[in-house]
């Protein structure tokens, strides 16, 4: 996980048609910490967030054959149980809801040591048309990092 470039996601551990499960590791430092919070690092909730529509956006991409993107709209309900510290291991799940007319929605969790931490009801998704061959360029070779098949 590098905070600061907006990569969250570390590795896939599986994916299929309707859900993917991935690992993500809070790094020990980070130029998000020095602000959030001095003395106290925590992951902004934010970010935690940004995670889970991540996984979901890959979801979404893989079922799509990566010929179209996956845009962050809207999300209905999320719930913040409790803080993230660096060093984290953290266990992302997201599960497709629906998909039709030029949409998606997903619901999504976040947990360590098989304990919850976040979750998210109703994350929508517009899917387009990549809007440059750049992002769809690097959004494949940013998959195959992170371990799926793009």
């Amino acid at each position: 996980m590098q905070l600061e470039y907006f990569r969250m996601i570390d590795r896939v551990v599986s994916a299929d048609a309707g859900s993917i499960a991935a690992e993500a590791v809070v790094p020990e430092a980070s130029p998000v910490f020095e602000g959030h919070f001095p003395g106290h690092p925590l992951v902004p909730g934010v970010l935690l967030l940004e995670t889970m529509a991540q996984a979901s956006g890959y979801l979404l991409l893989a079922r799509l054959g990566f010929a179209r993107m996956a845009f962050l709209i809207g999300s209905k309900e999320l719930k913040l149980r409790r803080f993230v510290r660096p060093g984290e291991r953290l266990s992302v799940t997201a599960r497709l809801v629906h998909e039709g007319s030029g949409y998606a929605v997903t619901d999504a969790a976040i947990a360590s040591e098989g304990k919850r931490i976040c979750e998210v009801r109703e994350m929508k998704f517009s899917l387009a048309d990549f809007p440059a061959p750049e992002l769809a360029a690097a959004m494949r070779a940013e998959a195959a990092r992170i371990g799926l098949g793009a």
